[in-house]
């Protein structure tokens, strides 16, 4: 079993004890999601921690969303309780990459992919350089954010 996942379904006990119920249903639905993911497929398997923090991310960017259409909606209570839920899982990810470490990283991509092919990347070449952006965040900044980020270093170029 994954370390991670171990240590979610611990703190999901302390939670419980401690009666934190925003905590604890936050757990039990990461859990239950990490399980589906599990069974999904041929056959049933244990995810690795880097699996696991993949499917918290998701977890994380979905209730983003959902508080953004709660807030949109005019349902501001609903929109603080999924922002909420995800500062809980939060912590259970990596520190996210700020704006500057986002661009050095897209600076970078940029500068190897044109070491690799001997000639500066353009859109064309967007691809390849978000491949190797996206190695280097690694799961430290969303990839929207990346992307945003790469378009402005070929643009610059």
């Amino acid at each position: 079993m994954s370390t991670l996942k171990e240590q979610l379904r611990a703190d999901l006990t302390t939670a419980m004890k401690a009666r934190d119920e925003l905590v604890r249903t936050t757990l039990r639905s990461v859990l239950t999601s990490i399980g589906n993911a599990e069974v999904a497929g041929d056959t049933a398997r244990e995810l690795s921690d880097d699996e696991v923090r993949a499917v918290i991310t998701k977890e994380t960017k979905r209730r983003a969303e959902s508080a953004q259409a709660f807030a949109d909606g005019g349902r501001p209570e609903s929109a603080d309780r999924e922002r909420a839920e995800g500062e809980v899982l939060a912590r259970y990810l990596p520190t996210q990459l700020d704006d500057d470490e986002v661009a050095a990283l897209a600076t970078a991509a940029v500068a190897e992919v044109e070491a690799e092919s001997g000639e500066r990347p353009g859109m064309r070449q967007m691809g390849q350089v978000m491949k190797k952006a996206n190695a280097a965040a690694a799961g430290r900044a969303e990839g929207g954010r990346v992307a945003a980020a790469v378009k402005k270093a070929l643009a610059a170029g």
